[in-house]
């Protein structure tokens, strides 16, 4: 590190104001402004009054989140805006043609300064004063900010005492400065709107994917803070994020997240910046167990996946059926930009036990209030695709999650529909049966019905100690229960259906996976994996109302390897309690004799139960 003990002199010499500074810039100048909320807005509004002294002048920018000079009329010709990642304040003059974009990934901008793509004649930054060795920190922007300074040819600094010090990689030293502006400007604020219904809804399912020890990456919004929100039960989580907000602080400072078992950078929250209330400013300052670090090192794949069971959670503007992922575009009109996604997916799909996440509302409302699938048949013409289908891992919407990683397309399809709004289910079925996407014989999915109750999703411990997540069914589940069918036994196949079936079609499967949830419902219990994903169906347990009684046939399968550890009583015990949650009067089911687990579960509830013995049949009534 550089120490610099002469530097108190030379600092005088480089103080200036606003104004004068800005005699820097001339025409044809490449000017680099400071990302997101540690944008110097003092620098920027003296760069706009000296618009008439300047022509033909590119600003390259990631996050513009104060005013951008090039959307004032009068300044059209003196400016023109190239933004790396859109924000909404120039989102209609990248539309209306009078600025750029660039797409790129957060990890490869600061490579692209130091090829000199853009050359950048000169950066306006923001810094915090020097401290006693003369080192300025870039406070809450670290991410492109530091390549940009390193490469520039004038380095143009407001310093200011309201940004917060923030440690790690984001100190750069005065002698690297060429002209110092004061300010005590206010750090620019960013706030969210409330946690709706729906980002709640996304949070709760996103929450069943995040273990204990797990390490986030997550952005900002209704959806990220939703989830933060829903954390509080977990344990020993850590952060390795390109963006910083205020919901992680409340987890911080509970305890929830402590970093401790994070596999790189033990012990500390890492982040490129991060933009939120001033609670989050004052808590990053001078904080040493957050980290601030450039864009190519935070974000870089490589880096990423050396922290194990990493979550990476990005939002998307639109999923095709087959899992081509779209969050930079609508259409041909470039509303965002790639950001860190491709970073991050790849980052955490390499990560040992990571998963990459997609989580977005099922549904938007257009210009003209119409109600529009976000997850649709095809992409929009000219939508860009961020994530390609081999990308996708997980889709989650308020309607439930899908897993569609290593899945055929037939099984994509049919689990991506299944958490689309039900009021575009069968239009997306349709358009899935035309194209032979799926089985021309495929059940609806439903319209009005078939809400996925993600209320009824549990978890239960074997007697072995094992944990089981139990879950409503679901129609992706059609080649998980085929496969669980092949691993019966003669006996327990007899058992169940009452002869010695030898194959499970589609035809057949079809009917078990297709409930409506609510005149059949039917739950199983899935083994997990040491990351929390997935990995077979092991029991079944469903039942069927008949409303001229208001009682319900039910029926219970476990797989033998299992039987024993308490599968079948967990099950019939959780199907009962729906079932009386529905207004349903009780049980009836047929068992054979020789059924003794099945006899022995239903004699064990407590119930009042009739059985009429047939033969090798016995007719089962439980009254709740």
């Amino acid at each position: 590190m550089k120490v610099d003990i002469e530097w108190k002199k030379k600092y005088s010499s480089k103080v200036a104001t606003a104004e004068s500074a800005l005699k820097s810039v001339s025409p044809g100048n490449c000017i680099f402004i400071g990302t997101g909320c540690a944008e110097p807005h003092l620098l920027m509004g003296a760069l706009s009054n000296r618009s008439l002294m300047l022509d033909d002048n590119e600003i390259v920018h990631v996050l513009m989140m104060g005013v951008a000079p090039s959307n004032e009329p009068m300044l059209r010709e003196n400016f023109r805006y190239n933004s790396l990642f859109i924000t909404k304040n120039v989102r209609e003059t990248v539309a209306e043609g009078r600025a750029d974009y660039t797409p790129i990934s957060m990890s490869e901008i600061p490579g692209l300064f130091r090829a000199g793509r853009p050359r950048i004649d000169v950066a306006l930054i923001q810094v915090t004063p020097p401290g006693e060795y003369g080192y300025c920190s870039l406070g809450i922007s670290v991410d492109v900010v530091k390549a940009a300074v390193e490469t520039a040819d004038v380095v143009i600094a407001e310093v200011n005492p309201n940004m917060p010090r923030t440690m790690g990689d984001s100190f750069i030293h005065v002698d690297d400065i060429d002209l110092l502006v004061p300010s005590t400007e206010s750090i620019i604020e960013s706030q969210n709107p409330e946690p709706t219904e729906v980002s709640r809804s996304i949070a709760k399912h996103i929450t069943h994917l995040i273990g204990d020890g797990s390490t986030l990456q997550m952005g900002i919004g209704n959806i990220p803070d939703s989830l933060l929100y829903s954390l509080k039960d977990k344990r020993d989580l850590g952060v390795h994020t390109e963006m910083f907000s205020d919901g992680v602080i409340d987890l911080i400072e509970e305890g929830v997240i402590n970093n401790k078992r994070k596999t790189i950078h033990k012990g500390k929250s890492v982040t490129a910046f991060c933009m939120g209330s001033q609670r989050l400013y004052d808590f990053v300052n001078n904080n040493p167990s957050i980290e601030f670090y450039p864009s190519d090192y935070v974000n870089n794949p490589l880096i990423i996946m050396r922290n194990d069971r990493m979550v990476s959670i990005n939002s998307a503007l639109e999923v095709d059926v087959t899992g081509q992922v779209c969050a930079e575009s609508l259409g041909y009109r470039f509303y965002s930009g790639i950001g860190g996604h491709i970073d991050f997916m790849r980052g955490a799909a390499m990560s040992r036990g990571g998963k990459p996440i997609i989580a977005l509302p099922s549904t938007t409302t257009t210009k003209d209030g119409e109600l529009r699938s976000r997850i649709v048949p095809s992409l929009m013409e000219g939508a860009g695709v961020v994530g390609t289908r081999a990308d996708a891992h997980y889709v989650v919407t308020e309607h439930g999650m899908a897993y569609i990683r290593g899945r055929s397309i037939r099984e994509r399809v049919i689990a991506l529909i299944s958490i689309a709004h039900p009021d575009f289910r069968d239009d997306l079925l349709e358009f899935a049966k035309k194209i032979n996407y799926v089985y021309k014989d495929q059940p609806s999915l439903g319209r009005r019905g078939h809400i996925y109750p993600v209320e009824w999703e549990t978890y239960m411990t074997t007697k072995d100690g094992a944990r089981l997540f139990v879950r409503p069914i679901k129609p992706s589940d059609e080649d998980s229960l085929r496969e669980m069918f092949y691993r019966f036994s003669k006996d327990t196949v007899y058992l169940r259906f009452f002869g010695f079936l030898k194959t499970m079609p589609h035809e057949r499967v079809k009917e078990f996976v297709n409930v409506d949830y609510e005149n059949d419902m039917a739950v199983c219990a899935v083994v997990l994996s040491e990351d929390n994903e997935e990995k077979e169906i092991v029991g079944t347990a469903r039942y069927s109302v008949n409303h001229k009684t208001g009682m319900a046939e039910f029926a219970i399968v476990v797989t033998d390897t299992w039987h024993g550890a308490g599968i079948g009583k967990f099950l019939f015990s959780h199907l009962t309690n729906i079932a009386k949650s529905r207004g349903i009067r009780g049980f009836t089911a047929q068992i054979l004799s020789k059924n003794a687990r099945m006899l022995g579960i239903i004699n064990k509830s407590g119930y009042k139960i009739y059985i009429q013995h047939d033969e090798d049949v016995c007719d089962a009534t439980l009254i709740f």
